[in-house]
C-alpha cells in the first residue's frame, strides 16, 4: 500500500503538467508564450508587493527588539496564570497573525525548549496550524490590488484569529491537559 501511495504522490504533479501541457497543444493555445508572459506579470507583481513586505519586516523587527512583546507579556502574567495559560505563548498569539514566519521561529524555538511533546510545544503547534497571518495578508494582497478601505476585514480577520487561539488552548488542554 505504502509503495502505491509514494508511486501516486511522486507522479501526480508531473503528469498533472504533462496532461495540461498536452490539452493546451491540441487546443492550439500558445503555452510558452503564456507562460513568459505569466512571469512578466509576477515579476511586476513582485516589485509592487516588495514595499509592503518591506514594512512589515522592519514593524517585526522593531515590535519584536523594543521589549514591547515581553512587557505586554508581563502585564498580562497575573490573569494568565489565574486561567491556566502559559505565559511562554503570548508573544506566539501576538506575532501569529502579523507573520508567519516570525511565529514559525517562534515555534521552533519553543518546542526546543520545551520539547515537542510538551504541553507548550503543542499548544505551539496547535496555534501556528490553527490561526492565520491576517495583517500580513491584508497588508500585501489589499496593497497589490490598491485595495484602501479594508472595511471588516480586518475586525473579521482579528477576531478568527482570536476565536482560533482561544479554540487551540481549548483542545490541547482537553485533549493533552
Amino acid at each position: 500500500m505504502y509503495y502505491y501511495i509514494t508511486l501516486i504522490s511522486t507522479w501526480m504533479i508531473p503528469m498533472f503538467i504533462l496532461v495540461t501541457l498536452l490539452l493546451a497543444s491540441w487546443r492550439k493555445v500558445p503555452t510558452y508564450e503564456l507562460f513568459v508572459e505569466g512571469g512578466k506579470e509576477g515579476i511586476n507583481i513582485a516589485l509592487s508587493l516588495l514595499p509592503f513586505l518591506l514594512g512589515m519586516i522592519v514593524s517585526i523587527a522593531i515590535l519584536r527588539s523594543s521589549g514591547a512583546i515581553d512587557a505586554f507579556v508581563s502585564l498580562l502574567n497575573p490573569i494568565l496564570v489565574k486561567i491556566g495559560v502559559p505565559s511562554e505563548i503570548i508573544p506566539l498569539a501576538i506575532i501569529r497573525p502579523i507573520s508567519g514566519t516570525a511565529a514559525l521561529a517562534m515555534t521552533a524555538e519553543l518546542t526546543q525548549t520545551f520539547g515537542a511533546d510538551s504541553y507548550i510545544g503543542r499548544l505551539a503547534a496547535t496555534m501556528q496550524g490553527s490561526t492565520d497571518t491576517t495583517l500580513y495578508i491584508l497588508t500585501v494582497y489589499f496593497g497589490a490590488v490598491g485595495i484602501k478601505n479594508m472595511r471588516y476585514a480586518l475586525k473579521v480577520g482579528l477576531l478568527a484569529d482570536l476565536v482560533s487561539i482561544i479554540s487551540a488552548l481549548l483542545i490541547v488542554y482537553i485533549v493533552f491537559g
